[in-house]
Parts: structure tokens; sequence; C-alpha cells
């Protein structure tokens, strides 16, 4: 019985050792690796690039001032009678602005064409008595030393008759400096003296600031200012602060030579007509600029662009849709395109989006192509900035 019993619970105990051992095998299957399925080619959106020409626009903030200001001072003393202009509106060049009270002045002038009139007679009286006494010399009724005395005094007296005419000159400009006239065209400002007041030599009366034309002074980072070379294009444009554009262009007549080392910037100034008194000095706008113009480049968008270990690269596709990094030199970004100088030609095929995960050689599947003149393009004559065609008028932004 109890031998029975032990073969019982020792062929129970092989069993289980056998069962192990099965379960231990089906578990570590077989020793060589399955094969995956290779994952999909990545979907990607090319763009297929043309060479073009390219003008590289800037905008900067700028603000108006007038083309002249100038103060209108008292050439003459006296008391100020009568303002005949009024404050804050346009007047013309030579337009009369004040008068100040001319009695002294017209007293000063009778006096000094007196003292003419008495310097005209006495030369004439010396003029009769030369001719006289060179007669006498010559028939040698006289002496030379008479002579000599008679042409001294005809030279006294044209001496004198000089002087007279001076002063009378000078006595006629200061009567005509009690009326003080416009020097300028322009907007006048508030009167400093009002009528009854003294007013002395060089007194300020008024300021007149010259609205047409304008300048309009704005700062370029130094990197910008050395794109514009030798070569520097004049040309520039104006946005109103309601996001309009100015309808009269101008042209940059200073840029200066040096950096400003606090700001590192450049400061420049444009002059703008202003017929229709539009812009007011001292007003906040934007200033477009023309910086460069490069001829056979193209242009991808900023984010296409890879930064490899030694130069910057492109994704660009072969026959066969396999993607290969392609070395490019770079230029300045224009309207939020990258300009590429050197590395691509025309129909390369450039995967701009996708490209993240990407490796020289690997297969791509393109799910979309954009042509070059579909992306980013404008009509001719205009330029993009901030995403707005500088030849349209948008409406300004609700608030």
């Amino acid at each position: 019985m109890r031998r029975d019993v032990f073969f019982v619970r020792y062929g129970a105990a092989m069993m289980v050792v056998l069962l192990f051992v099965l379960g231990l095998a089906a578990c570590g299957g077989s020793s060589e690796p399955q094969e995956r399925p290779a994952p999909p080619p990545p979907p990607v959106t090319v763009l297929t690039v043309q060479a073009r020409d390219v003008e590289v626009v800037r905008e900067y903030p700028a603000r108006v001032h007038g083309s002249r200001q100038v103060q209108i001072r008292s050439r003459v003393e006296g008391i100020l009678r009568e303002r005949l202009y009024e404050e804050g509106r346009v007047v013309k060049k030579d337009e009369l602005l004040f008068r100040i009270d001319p009695e002294r002045y017209e007293i000063a002038l009778r006096r000094a064409e007196a003292d003419l009139a008495d310097a005209r007679a006495n030369l004439n009286h010396a003029q009769r008595e030369w001719d006289r006494y060179s007669r006498l010399f010559a028939e040698a009724a006289v002496s030379e030393l008479e002579r000599d005395k008679a042409l001294t005094v005809l030279e006294t007296a044209q001496a004198r008759f000089a002087q007279a005419q001076v002063a009378v000159t000078d006595a006629r400009r200061n009567l005509g400096y009690t009326e003080v006239r416009a020097p300028v065209a322009g907007v006048t400002g508030l009167e400093n003296l009002s009528e009854g007041n003294l007013i002395e030599w060089g007194g300020l009366l008024a300021t007149i600031t010259q609205h047409d034309p304008v300048h309009v002074r704005f700062a370029m980072p130094e990197t910008d200012a050395a794109m514009r070379g030798d070569g520097r294009s004049r040309r520039a444009e104006l946005l109103l602060p309601e996001g309009l554009k100015y309808p009269h262009p101008g042209e940059i007549d200073f840029t200066a030579s040096v950096i400003d080392a606090r700001t590192g910037t450049v400061t420049a100034r444009a002059v703008f007509p202003n017929p229709d008194q539009t812009l007011i000095p001292g007003q906040f706008v934007r200033i477009r600029v023309a910086l460069q113009n490069l001829e056979g480049v193209f242009a991808v968008p900023e984010a296409a662009v890879g930064q490899g270990r030694e130069t910057p690269h492109l994704f660009v596709l072969d026959d066969e849709d396999a993607a290969g990094i392609r070395p490019v030199r770079l230029g300045p970004v224009s309207d939020g395109r990258q300009i590429v100088l050197e590395g691509l030609n025309n129909g390369d095929r450039v995967v701009i989006n996708g490209q993240v995960a990407l490796r020289d050689g690997a297969p791509v599947n393109v799910v979309e192509t954009v042509h070059d003149d579909a992306v980013g393009d404008t009509p001719e004559g205009d330029q993009v900035t901030n995403g707005q065609i500088s030849g349209e008028n948008p409406e300004p932004e609700e608030r």
C-alpha cells in the first residue's frame, strides 16, 4: 500500500516538472528575432522654387518733423504796435506778421536824407572848384599847391557823400525792419509778446514751422544700414497710424556715417511732400525703406531652413521622392521668407513642412506640392510687410 502511494506521488511530481519545462520552452520562443514591417514614408509638403528678383524691404518706427523751424525775431527796437496774423494758421512767405512803431526810424531816415543832400551840395561845390583850379593850373595862373588843395577838398567831399549814402541806406533798412515778415511759408506758433510791449533788438516774436515738405527721422539697425551698401536706394514710403498708406512717396536724403554706440543703430532722414498738411510734426508713423535689390535668388519659408554643424541646409527631393540634405548660402529675410542666394536650382522641390523628422536619403510621401508663384506672391510693384500688401489700404482694426 505504501509502495503504491509512493509511485503515485512520484509520477505526479514528474508530471509537474515536465509541465514546468514545457512552459519555459513556450515562453522563450525562438531565439531568432521576428522581422517588423517598415514604417510608411513621412508625409511632407514641398515647394517648387523658381529664381526671381527680390526687393528687400524693412519697416521702422519714425517721427515727423518740420523741415524748417524758424524763429521770428525783431531786428530793431521799439513798441510792438500790431500783430497781423492768427496764431496757428498757415502763412505765406513774405507775409506781414508784425508792425513795430516806425516813428523814430522815419525821423532817422529823414535826417540821413538831409545829410545826404548836404553832402551832395558840398561835393558839387568841390567839383566846380577843382575844375576851375585845374584850368588855372594849366594856364600857370595858380600854383601846384593850390591845385592839390582843391583836389583834396574834392576827394573829401566824395567820401562824405558816400558816407551819407550809406547812412540813408541803413536808415531805410531799419525802417523796413519795423514790418516783420515771414521768411518762409509755414504754420505759425503762439506769439511771445503782445501788442504794446517794448521789443528789444533780437527779441523773439513767434516761431514758424514749415510743414511742406516734412522730415521723417528714424533709426535702422547697423545690419540693415550695411545691407544698403554703396548703391543706396533713396525710395521710401510711409504708413500712417491708421494703417493707411501715405499717397506721396519720399526719398532718403541723409544717413549717418557712424553707428550710435548706445543703441547700435544708424540715424537716417527722409523727405516727404505734405501739400495737404496730412502729416503733423511730432506725429509717430512707420516708414518703409527699400534696402537692397537681389537678382535671381530663391525665397523659401523660414521654418524650412535647418542648421547643420557648419552651414544651413534644406531638404530637397530627388526624382524618386527621397529627401536629400542640400547646403545653401542664405541672404536676408524679406517679407517673412528666407532668401537663398546659392544652393538651389529652378524647379527644385524643397520640403517646407514635415522636415523635422527627416534624415538624409529618407523616402517621403508628398501630400501637397506648392509652386513658388503661389506662396506669398504679390502683384507687381507691391511689397508685403507684416502680412499686408503695400498697394492696399486695409480698414483699421476694430478695438
